[in-house]
């Protein structure tokens, strides 16, 4: 965008029931930092040039069901995270507080559910 310039942030919005929380668990799932936070608002960093994951208070939120299914909240968007050994990912997101799903599309990846129940993907590419 020839707008911004530099020290401009810019990330992802995401609705969540407890931002907080789920910005907990995305920070230590990504060995990232917490931002900012406020009621209603908490925000996950990589650096502080970002990018960041704002997670916003959703009053009423339903999570989205995978595989996406009729008259069911269906994903928007999901995050996916190379990983370079998919068993130990998995293992350590479950142990922040993730689920895994239990529709599976390949076998070098994995669906899980963040603790809000939005899926995101660990993926393991050979080579």
């Amino acid at each position: 965008m020839k707008s911004r310039t530099d020290g401009m942030w810019w990330g992802t919005a995401i609705e969540a029931p407890d931002p907080s929380g789920l910005a907990r668990f995305y920070a230590e799932l990504l060995g990232w930092h917490i931002g900012h936070e406020e009621p209603g608002t908490a925000i996950v960093a990589a650096s502080p040039q970002g990018p960041f994951f704002v997670f916003q208070q959703a009053d009423d939120y339903r999570a989205p069901v995978w595989p996406p299914a009729d008259g069911e909240q269906r994903p928007m968007m999901h995050f996916d995270f190379q990983v370079g050994d998919l068993d130990s990912a998995v293992a350590e997101a479950v142990a922040l507080g993730a689920t895994v799903a239990e529709s599976q599309p390949q076998a070098n990846v994995r669906v899980l559910f963040d603790p809000a129940g939005h899926p995101f993907c660990l993926c393991y590419d050979e080579g």
